[in-house]
């Protein structure tokens, strides 16, 4: 099994780019199976996860070519709409497909989703807001069916904003007859790039990156071009590398209003950000100084850089508090940590971290996507070797980590066993 080794180095100088992000990607390749036509998606990362979805849409029937970024998609011959276990099981976002399926054939057959082990993250939402549309639910032997005559317009409220619950919601109601409006909906970037989609293939939805967003269903979507936006959670991931080597580093292929918590926190922890037109410069300090941080709905702290920020605070001049409200088992990271000679304990969703003077290689393994990015940034500051297992987490959610990191003189390498 491949591992991605570690070693200290000194501090990270240059520019990378930016790529496009995963969390945006994956609800937009579901909503072409909307569209009984071609589209064409630009800044597509190439990632496990993006391969993972489009294998799942070819089962469907959909004609899929993939080169330099740029995914074609064309879902014409979509001729089932059953998802099976064996490619849903990969991956949580396959979930996504539902809405889509039950729009176009208003009939679907999905297996229950699989993916990181962060929290339980029930689709129950998702399937409130299907009912809502008119959709009869039966689960069994481990499968999600919905059906309907038609889909018709409501007005419903989701108990927690989720994000993939309200994309999954607003793909099933842009053919719905009527006019639906979704009430404490997910506001992150994600889904406003989602609904310009939709807008771009036909689509009438209004209030996306709001709390209330409303959709005007209309009879047929047609194919469109769209470009993903930048993975915010992959810039704020070297934003802290950067600040946790006191180096240097300018980002390229960024939106600053995407990265204001993550801003924010870290001038907080004294560490230097100038921000550009479509770059930022992150300049690390001599010493971080601790903070709090408290992980929330966008536009607060987004859970995704928590455990980076976790790993910044290991080394941190004092104490900080991490406190985790989305996800909660998203602290499976601090045994690793503490591996590393970390010095945090756990209470709940409180996470105390007491900065220590250095950290010291070992053999760590990567219990989710974001974990396995943190323990890299440990690795570059920790005594000696690190070895980091399970990386088919990362590479869930970053493209040539690696390469990226050595490009700004890290030592970081994708090694055998």
């Amino acid at each position: 099994m491949p591992r991605i080794r570690v070693k200290k180095s000194g501090p990270l100088k240059g520019s990378i780019k930016i790529d496009g992000a995963k969390n945006a990607v994956l609800p937009i390749i579901a909503a072409t199976l909307l569209a009984n036509g071609k589209c064409v998606l630009n800044s597509v990362p190439n990632l496990r996860d993006v391969h993972v979805i489009s294998d799942l849409l070819r089962y469907l029937g959909a004609e899929i070519e993939y080169k330099d970024n740029v995914l074609t998609v064309d879902t014409s011959n979509i001729n089932t709409y059953e998802a099976p276990y064996e490619l849903v099981k990969k991956m949580r976002a396959s979930f996504l497909v539902m809405g889509p399926l039950l729009a176009r054939f208003n009939h679907t057959k999905i297996s229950m989703p699989g993916g990181c082990a962060i929290g339980t993250r029930p689709i129950d939402l998702h399937l409130k807001g299907f009912k809502a549309l008119g959709a009869t639910i039966e689960m069994d032997h481990g499968f999600v069916e919905a059906r309907t005559d038609s889909l018709k317009g409501n007005k419903l409220y989701l108990d927690f904003p989720s994000v993939g619950a309200t994309q999954n919601i607003m793909m099933a109601s842009v053919l719905a007859e009527g006019v639906t409006t979704i009430e404490n909906a997910a506001e992150e970037p994600e889904i406003v790039d989602l609904a310009n989609f939709l807008n771009e293939m036909g689509a009438s939805v209004r209030g996306a990156g709001t709390n209330t967003i409303k959709i005007k269903g209309v009879k047929e979507l047609h194919g469109a071009e769209h470009t993903i936006i930048p993975d915010r959670v992959e810039a704020a991931t070297y934003m802290v590398a950067a600040a946790m080597t006191k180096g240097d580093v300018v980002l390229e292929n960024v939106i600053i209003d995407h990265l204001k918590p993550v801003i924010a926190k870290l001038r907080e922890a004294d560490v230097t950000v100038e921000e550009g037109e479509n770059s930022i410069r992150v300049i690390g300090p001599e010493a971080i100084k601790p903070i709090d941080v408290k992980t929330l709905p966008h536009p607060g702290f987004p859970t995704d850089a928590q455990a980076q920020f976790m790993a910044m605070l290991t080394v941190a001049d004092g104490t900080g508090v991490v406190i985790e409200t989305v996800f909660e088992n998203r602290f499976m990271h601090v045994t690793e940590f503490n591996r590393m000679g970390a010095n945090i304990k756990i209470d709940g969703r409180s996470a105390v971290v007491n900065g220590v003077k250095e950290l010291v290689g070992a053999d760590v393994t990567a219990t989710d996507l974001r974990a396995g990015a943190a323990l890299i940034l440990c690795g570059l500051i920790a005594e000696g070797t690190t070895n980091v297992g399970e990386i088919y987490h990362i590479q869930r959610g970053y493209v040539d980590i690696d390469k990226k990191f050595r490009a700004l003189g890290g030592d970081v390498s994708i090694v055998e066993d």
